[in-house]
């Protein structure tokens, strides 16, 4: 049988598709993860109505070596998900107050504990730096990073800037070998053990490129970079709602095209101009809207 890698799924199909007996053992542990993680093996066997030694045979037949290489994998899978696998369910009554203040509430709070810790000697230093770059490359993957690596790319072009944003870690390789002095380099990983970001850092700053990590401190990508604006992301314990890391990094990178558009100055209010001006006369003609968002 192939080594085991999800024991969770294991479980569901034994009890769909199992024997008789298996198909009650699985049902007995799906309904009590932490009772049959902590139960001995007469435990087991006598909460299901089996034997002993059928309690043994169903473990082998889920893949594992015998009852306590079960509970190894069944420990791991419970600490990894367990809050996906025992959730409440949702409560209907005030949806869409509890909704709205769980997403919104979470959200501010995410930002003023980012702008509390945020050295901004260091989001201005960075602002410097690409306020003069030839060129800048924004590195990111997955699902958060890899959407503020664009989210950049769009801030900066407008600013007359030549900049690109890559997700894909082949490309991320590609550009960063050929990075040059002028080049600044900006990643963005939450964990900061990206691997293909880490590594086009590393080849980056190899050709001279000025790197920049938005990270975890003392992580890999931050041990890489040449200056780090460190970020730890905080997660409450609500599983259905989208991460709130998301708004705190992004007023981070706002903070950045904002000190970064400063100091370009006049480099910058003709672009913004061109801008308004191209899409006002395509669109509706509210000099109100924002700039092209």
């Amino acid at each position: 049988m192939k080594p085991i890698s999800d024991i969770i799924v294991r479980l569901q199909m034994m009890a769909e598709d199992g024997s008789r007996s298996d198909r009650r053992l699985a049902l007995l542990v799906l309904s009590d993860l932490d009772s049959a993680g902590k139960g001995t093996i007469s435990d087991i066997a006598r909460r299901a109505g089996v034997s002993e030694p059928t309690v043994t045979r169903f473990c082998r037949n889920l893949g594992c070596e015998g009852v306590r290489d079960f509970k190894f994998h069944l420990a791991q899978a419970i600490a990894f998900g367990g809050a996906y696998l025992q959730a409440e369910p949702l409560a209907r009554d005030a949806r869409e107050q509890r909704v709205a203040g769980a997403v919104t509430g979470a959200a501010i709070t995410a930002i003023e504990r980012a702008a509390a810790s945020l050295d901004m000697a260091a989001v201005i230093g960075v602002a410097d730096r690409l306020a003069h770059a030839g060129r800048v490359l924004c590195l990111g993957s997955g699902g958060t990073s890899s959407m503020l690596a664009g989210e950049l790319q769009n801030r900066l072009f407008r600013l007359g800037l030549s900049v690109v944003a890559q997700a894909d870690g082949q490309l991320q390789r590609m550009y960063a070998s050929v990075a040059t002095p002028d080049t600044v380099v900006v990643a963005f990983s939450i964990s900061g053990f990206a691997r293909s970001v880490v590594e086009a850092v590393e080849l980056a700053r190899q050709y001279g490129a000025a790197t920049v990590a938005i990270t975890a401190p003392d992580s890999d990508l931050a041990r890489a970079a040449d200056t780090v604006i460190g970020f730890r992301a905080v997660e409450d314990d609500n599983i259905y709602k989208p991460s709130s890391s998301r708004f705190a990094l992004l007023a981070i990178l706002d903070m950045i095209a904002t000190a970064t558009a400063e100091s370009r100055d006049g480099k910058v209010r003709e672009t913004l101009r061109r801008i308004k001006q191209g899409l006002n006369v395509l669109k509706v003609g509210d000099p109100r809207l924002p700039l092209g968002d």
